[in-house]
C-alpha cells in the first residue's frame, strides 16, 4: 500500500470550552497505481482526511489522536516535523482543490505558480521551469499553452484553470495526488474532459488517486476502489463496482437513489432521511407512479419572448470598443404551471438571459410579453409592480443572503417595499407560514444565515421569493453547489410549490439529469444562440443536434 491511514481522529477547537469531533476513527488504504473515491456528504469529513494527510490542518485549532497513524510510502507524516512534511507535500504528494480560482493567486500569472512548484522542490532555473510549464500545460490539455502560460488565473475559463491546478500538482510527478471535488462547478462536458485527464495522467504516470467527491455517479466513470463516509465515519469500503452494483450499507443506497436518474422520474425524489427510515416515498420512488412532463396544445402561456439580445462592450484601443454578444436573438414560451430547462456550458449565455430578463442586464434588443406588456421596453417605473411578480434564486445562497440580517429582517424587508401585508404583525405571519412550508423551524426568524447549511440557505432564498407571491421563478444553477440528498429536498419543495400555486419556473442548469427531472421543455444555448429546443422526453430520447448529442454523452454515469 502507498498510503494508509488508521484509526483518525480529527478535533477541532471552536473556543476555550467547546470543540467538535469531525473525523472518528477512520481507516482507509489507497494502493499502488489506483484510484480510490472518498464519497461523502458536506461535513462527512472526506476533506478533513485528505487535509490531514497534505498537513494543512491548522494546528492551533486542530487536534489529532495520538493513536492516529498516516503512513505514506512507510513514512508516518505525523510523526515528520514541519520542514520533512514541507519537504514530502507538493513533490511526493500533491492536491487538486476544489475551487481553483480561490487556490491560484490572482495578481501572478499561471507560469509563474506553475514554476514555482518547480524552483521549490527541484531546484530549476527560471528558464528551465518555463520549459518545463510549457510542456506541462500541453500534457494537461491547455489550449495554446504558450499564450495562455502568461496569463492571469481571472484571464481563463473555470475548466482552465483547474487545468493549471493540475499541471501544477502533477509538475514533480508525485506518487499520490488527492483530488479535493475537482469538478463540482464545472459543466458536463468539461468535468468529463477533467476525469478523462485524471484517469490518463494516473494511467501514464503510474500514480495513485484518491479522488474525494459527493456524487457517486462520477465514482463509476474513474474509481477503482471506493469508501463511503458519513458524520466522520467510515460507513462502507470495497471495490467500485461491488459499492456500486451490490451496496450493502443503507446511507450508500440512499445517496445512490436521491439523485435523479435518466430513465425515471417519480413524483417526489427520495431524500435521505426517507430512504434510510424505509418510507413510502423511498418505496414510491423505487417504482411507483412517474411524473408526466411536456407542454401541451391548451396550455397557457405566461411568458412569451421574442428575439431577446445582449451584448457587452469592452475597450478597443484608445476610442474604439469592442461587442460580446452574450444572448442572441433567443425566442421562447413559457407555460403557466410548466418549466422550462436552460442548458449549456459556461459561457452560453444561460445565465445572462435569465438576468436580462428581471432586467438586472439591459437587454440591447427584443421583447418579453408579460401579461400584455413588454417587460424589456416599459420604463423603470412602470417595471416596479412586475419585480413582485417575477423572481430569482441565484446559484450561490451564501453570497445572496445579507449576513447581517436575520432571517425574519430577510423575508420582511421586501414584503415592506413592495407593502404586502397590512402591518409588521400580518407580515410576521406570512413570514412564519412560508418558513413552515419550506421546511424550516419558526426559530429561524431570530437567526443569522451564517447558522444554516447550505440546503437551508437555498430554502431560505426560496422563502424570500415567495413573499412576493411571483409567478415565475427564474431558478439560476441554484441546486448545482449541494450535496445530492440536499438537492433532492430543494427540488422535490421546487415541486410542491409549483403543484400548489401554479408557479412558472425558468430552470438554468448544467447538470441534465436535474433538468430531465424538472423541467417540460428544454432549450440548448451555445455561445449565445438557440441551437434546440423541444419537450424534455423527446429531447432526451432522440437529441438531434450535435452539440447537444455530445452535452447528453458527458453526464457521468448515462
Amino acid at each position: 500500500m502507498l498510503l494508509e491511514v488508521n484509526n483518525l481522529r480529527i478535533t477541532f477547537r471552536i473556543d476555550k470550552r467547546n470543540t467538535v469531533e469531525a473525523v472518528r476513527g477512520v481507516s482507509f488504504s489507497v494502493p499502488r497505481n489506483a484510484t480510490v473515491a472518498l464519497v461523502g456528504e458536506s461535513g462527512s469529513g472526506k476533506s478533513v482526511s485528505s487535509l490531514a494527510v497534505m498537513g494543512l490542518l491548522a494546528p492551533e485549532t486542530t487536534i489529532i489522536d495520538p493513536s492516529s497513524r498516516i503512513v505514506f510510502d512507510g513514512v508516518d507524516l505525523l510523526a515528520l516535523p514541519r520542514a520533512g512534511r514541507r519537504r514530502l507535500c507538493g513533490k511526493d504528494i500533491a492536491m487538486i482543490f476544489q475551487e481553483p480560482m480561490s487556490s491560484l493567486n490572482p495578481v501572478l500569472t499561471v507560469g509563474y505558480q506553475i514554476g514555482e512548484v518547480l524552483r521549490q522542490h527541484l531546484g530549476m532555473s527560471a528558464k528551465a521551469a518555463r520549459v518545463r510549464t510549457l510542456a506541462l500545460l500541453d500534457e494537461v490539455g491547455m489550449p495554446d499553452p504558450a499564450r495562455r502560460i502568461d496569463a492571469y488565473p481571472g484571464q481563463l475559463s473555470g475548466g482552465q484553470q483547474q487545468r493549471v491546478m493540475i499541471g501544477m500538482a502533477i509538475a514533480c510527478e508525485p506518487a499520490l495526488l488527492i483530488a479535493d471535488e475537482p469538478t463540482t462547478a464545472l459543466d458536463v462536458t468539461i468535468q468529463k474532459q477533467i476525469l478523462a485527464l485524471i484517469a490518463r495522467l494516473q494511467k501514464e504516470r503510474a500514480m495513485s488517486v484518491l479522488f474525494i467527491t459527493h456524487d457517486l455517479a462520477l465514482v463509476s466513470e474513474i474509481a477503482d476502489h471506493v469508501i463511503v463516509m458519513r458524520h466522520g465515519e467510515v460507513r462502507e469500503q470495497g471495490l467500485a463496482r461491488q459499492v456500486l452494483d451490490h451496496p450493502a450499507d443503507a446511507y450508500t443506497r440512499a445517496l445512490l437513489h436521491c439523485r435523479p436518474r435518466l430513465d425515471q422520474r417519480p413524483l417526489r425524489l427520495p431524500v435521505l432521511d426517507d430512504y434510510l427510515a424505509h418510507t413510502s416515498d423511498a418505496r414510491e420512488a423505487a417504482g411507483g407512479a412517474q411524473r408526466a412532463r411536456g407542454y401541451a396544445a391548451g396550455d397557457e402561456e405566461v411568458l412569451v419572448v421574442r428575439k431577446l439580445s445582449k451584448c457587452f462592450y469592452t475597450r478597443e484601443g484608445l476610442f474604439g470598443q469592442r461587442a460580446l454578444r452574450a444572448v442572441s436573438e433567443v425566442s421562447f414560451t413559457l407555460a403557466r404551471g410548466k418549466t422550462l430547462g436552460v442548458v449549456g456550458e459556461s459561457g452560453s449565455g444561460k445565465s445572462t438571459l435569465g438576468l436580462t430578463l428581471l432586467r438586472l442586464h439591459q437587454a440591447s434588443g427584443g421583447t418579453a410579453m408579460f401579461d400584455g406588456k413588454d417587460l424589456i421596453g416599459m420604463p423603470a417605473r412602470d417595471f416596479l409592480p412586475y419585480k413582485r411578480r417575477i423572481q430569482i434564486v441565484f446559484q450561490n445562497p451564501y453570497a445572496s443572503l445579507n449576513p447581517r440580517f436575520t432571517v425574519g429582517q430577510i423575508l420582511l424587508e421586501p414584503m415592506r417595499i413592495h407593502r404586502i401585508g397590512a402591518g409588521d404583525g400580518e407580515r410576521v405571519g406570512m413570514a412564519l407560514q412560508l418558513l413552515d412550508k419550506v421546511g424550516l423551524p419558526a426559530q429561524a426568524m431570530q437567526r443569522y444565515p451564517h447558522a444554516f447549511s447550505g440546503g437551508q440557505r437555498q430554502r431560505i432564498a426560496i422563502a424570500r421569493c415567495l413573499t412576493m407571491r411571483p409567478e415565475i421563478l427564474v431558478c439560476d444553477e441554484s441546486v448545482s453547489a449541494l450535496d445530492v440528498s440536499v438537492q433532492a429536498q430543494v427540488l422535490n419543495l421546487l415541486q410542491d410549490l409549483q403543484d400548489e400555486y401554479r408557479m412558472s419556473y425558468i430552470f438554468i442548469s448544467h447538470d441534465l439529469a436535474v433538468v430531465k427531472y424538472m423541467a417540460d421543455r428544454v432549450m440548448v444555448m451555445r455561445a449565445g444562440s438557440v441551437v434546440e429546443m423541444a419537450d424534455s422526453d423527446e429531447l432526451y430520447r432522440n437529441p438531434r443536434h450535435p452539440y447537444t448529442q455530445a452535452l447528453l454523452a458527458a453526464i457521468p454515469g448515462a
